[in-house]
């Protein structure tokens, strides 16, 4: 149909809404265009519908030995250039983020020591 016409091709990286299933494997860059990784999926607040993170995928080589770390998603802001996610963090800082415990989505202690260490304001 027409809706899905405009759902293809390189609108995706100029459109205002963006499905939840296109920002899946996204790249994410360093502003000086390093390629950091990408967003493995994103966690919803499921009281205020918010994006709470972004869940990064880096390190590793082809996939094999890749970290999970999540991310504020106010971290990632998309460049249309570079058809991806820049953000300020560093692979340094990604590396020495804090290792979320197994019950890290729904530990808001945890929540809090994320946004504190990347120094963002809380989204709750």
């Amino acid at each position: 149909m027409q809706q899905q016409a405009l759902m293809t091709g390189t609108d995706r990286s100029t459109r205002a809404m963006v499905s939840s299933k296109d920002v899946n494997g996204t790249a994410v860059y360093s502003p000086g265009g390093d390629h950091l990784g990408h967003v493995d999926h994103l966690m919803i607040d499921k009281a205020s519908g918010q994006i709470g993170y972004a869940v990064m995928a880096f390190g590793g080589f082809l996939g094999v030995g890749q970290d999970h770390t999540p991310v504020p998603w106010r971290k990632l802001r998309f460049d249309t250039g570079l058809g991806g996610y820049v953000t300020d963090i560093t692979r340094d800082q990604l590396e020495k983020a804090p290792k979320p415990p197994a019950d890290w989505s729904e530990s808001h202690a945890w929540r809090q020591r994320a946004y504190d260490y990347y120094g963002m304001p809380y989204y709750w």
